[in-house]
């Protein structure tokens, strides 16, 4: 999402290279170019004037310490001011001791709330509490069914009473089964519009006032741009939001609306939708988007999402399997269906410092590489997939496995050696430590790094052991190269 926006900040830090200090001058050329990277992702502009006079200010004044340059203290300066505008830390949902903490989603019509309500339903579940989902949206065709269909998937329970009653009505009696069955937090799902009315503000306050909510959320679509600072004012000034979730973060937007809420209302951002799936909420942490907006990386999320998915008695086989050189091809369809749970591999990949500047071409070409393996692991019977050498030592299998996954032979070759190359590769970034269960990084089972060379180790010879030949061997990419 913050692709562009990390790309003009990049090009506003290279004007103070070369520079002995800040100074008016130059800290000024620097902020012309933030202004523009802040207007040009959407950022409403009496945000971008606030935050580019008070980054004027902290970085005039800044002092620069011996062995750090100006472009890495303007860089500290603007990460600060970006944690504050967007909230400064992690505000977690409300919870009500001995009564049901209720959660009133807010929005318009396709932000996304009926979805996001399930996807703060599975969080709450993760987390140890219960949750009843009350569907009164009363509008939308299929808005109840809807929310049926993912209670039922994610596990929690749902209250309707049907489209004929009232939304108002429906939450309050939805409160009372809630208190009657003992369940820690409500969530309301609400009717939207597909501009604000005063039809559907008046039916909010009704609302809030039937069921006296600990937490109003205003589901906002990050698409939306600088609409983001109108909606957020128009709702927190008719209804008063207490938090913020924005979601389809993994589409196209330009992050304008992360910047924008806070500042306009007050109230921080608390969750964020990264994806389609009921699975895709996480809570939002200002620190860590700061840091991935400057292109500097969120390790933080993802070993957290690593942690999620990898059970610790998993991680430590797979590291012994790493050491000895017995990681199979079994074990590596495990680690691409565990890299689908956890997002996409572009996704995950700008997670990783200094990945952020990888193409999106390549991305792609790593992620079709990807697909073309798992097609040949299919088509491996379970003895090939556990003993590769037996693909390596009989010619007939690799044929039959090339006409089976519709590649030819020369592919499945190529896929075999560049296999046998990473064993070698992953056993000796094993034995120097890591965190097991992510690939593409030291130590973690899975694919080397994105343009790396799996052939070549230390000391000028192959993995196999032979001597590096003195001209460069000029090869098809193979999922080695991943």
């Amino acid at each position: 999402m913050f692709d562009e926006l990390s790309a003009r900040f990049e090009d506003a830090i290279k004007g103070l290279r070369g520079e002995n200090q800040i100074s008016e001058n130059n800290v000024d050329t620097a902020l012309k170019q933030v202004r523009r990277a802040l207007l040009d992702a959407d950022v409403s502009l009496p945000v971008v004037k606030e935050f580019v006079e008070e980054v004027r200010q902290k970085a005039i004044g800044a002092e620069v310490v011996r062995g750090v340059n100006p472009g890495q203290k303007f860089i500290q300066v603007v990460h600060e001011q970006l944690v504050d505008v967007m909230g400064g830390a992690n505000a977690p949902l409300a919870k009500v001791k001995d009564e049901p903490t209720v959660v009133l989603m807010a929005g318009l019509q396709g932000a996304g709330k009926t979805t996001a309500t399930a996807k703060l339903g599975l969080h709450l579940k993760e987390q140890g509490r219960s949750a009843l989902m009350v569907a009164a949206d009363v509008y939308r065709p299929a808005a109840i069914e809807q929310l049926h269909t993912l209670g039922a998937q994610i596990g929690v329970e749902v209250f309707s009473l049907g489209a004929d009653l009232k939304p108002e009505q429906i939450a309050a009696e939805g409160l009372a089964r809630a208190r009657e069955e003992g369940i820690d937090t409500l969530l309301v799902d609400t009717a939207g519009r597909l501009q604000i009315d005063n039809d559907m503000m008046d039916e909010m306050v009704r609302i809030r006032s039937a069921v006296e909510p600990s937490e109003v959320l205003l589901v906002v679509d990050s698409m939306i741009g600088q609409e983001a600072a109108d909606l957020t004012r128009a709702f927190h000034e008719k209804v008063g939001i207490t938090g913020a979730v924005l979601t389809k973060l993994d589409g196209d937007s330009r992050g304008g609306a992360a910047l924008s809420i806070r500042k306009v209302s007050g109230q921080p951002i608390k969750f964020i939708g990264t994806g389609e799936k009921v699975e895709a909420l996480q809570p939002f942490h200002p620190e860590r988007m700061a840091s991935r907006i400057l292109g500097m990386g969120d390790v933080l999320t993802l070993v957290e999402k690593a942690q999620k998915e990898v059970e610790i008695a998993d991680a430590e086989l797979m590291q012994k399997k790493l050491q000895e050189a017995t990681f199979d091809f079994s074990d590596f369809l495990k680690q691409m269906r565990l890299i689908k749970r956890m997002g996409s591999l572009g996704g995950l990949m700008k997670m990783i410092p200094g990945m952020n500047k990888i193409d999106d071409g390549m991305l792609k070409s790593g992620e079709d590489q990807l697909k073309k393996v798992e097609a040949m692991i299919g088509s491996m019977t379970p003895v090939e997939r556990t003993q590769p050498e037996l693909l390596a030592a009989q010619p007939s299998r690799r044929r039959r496995l090339a006409v089976g996954s519709g590649h030819s032979a020369a592919e499945v070759d190529k896929v075999l050696a560049d296999f046998q190359r990473m064993r070698g590769l992953m056993k000796q970034m094993s034995s120097g430590g890591g965190m097991p269960g992510m690939p593409g990084m030291p130590g973690m089972p899975g694919m080397p790094g994105l343009g790396s060379n799996p052939a070549q180790s230390k000391g000028g010879r192959n993995v196999g052991g032979s001597p590096r030949r003195s001209r460069p061997l000029r090869k098809k990419k193979g999922f080695g190269d991943l």
